[in-house]
């Protein structure tokens, strides 16, 4: 065997080696896209059929909102009532604080008066009393320093 053919002999070998060695990883990545074929498939064949339940729904959806639509119409015309009714109430509520506020202003002020009036007259009554007992006790003091001469 000449020296080249040992040469090549060991390159044979290498490469071979190096196959070997690259077989393990591209086995390896066949088997995963093998996976992700099979996985691809599953949705592929599973999409078919959800995407039919979903143009269904969008179907339902849309009919439920024409529904929807038509009871809003009829929920703005009696929210345009209440509006109504909620104005009229304002404008009794406002009549009756102004008709309370004039009320209490007639019968305030004779109340106050006569208020003030009981009062001066239980003063003048407590200071008359004070007086009269006043003069009673002096009265009793003066007949004592008399009858003590």
């Amino acid at each position: 065997m000449e020296p080249g053919e040992v040469a090549g002999l060991i390159a044979a070998g290498a490469f071979l080696m190096l196959v070997l060695v690259l077989a393990v990883p591209i086995l390896k990545l066949g088997r995963t896209v093998d996976a992700a074929t099979r996985a691809i498939n599953d949705v592929v064949d599973r999409t078919g059929p959800l995407l039919t339940n979903v143009n269904t729904t969008v179907e339902n959806v849309n009919t439920a909102l024409g529904q929807v639509q038509v009871s809003l119409d009829g929920v703005n015309v009696q929210l345009a009532k209440v509006d109504t009714m909620t104005e009229h109430a304002q404008n009794v509520t406002a009549n009756v604080a102004n008709l309370v506020t004039v009320v209490s202003a007639a019968a305030a002020n004779p109340l106050v008066k006569v208020a003030s009036f009981g009062y001066g007259i239980r003063k003048a009554a407590a200071a008359r009393r004070a007086a009269e007992d006043d003069r009673e006790v002096r009265a009793t003091l003066k007949q004592r320093r008399k009858a003590g001469r």
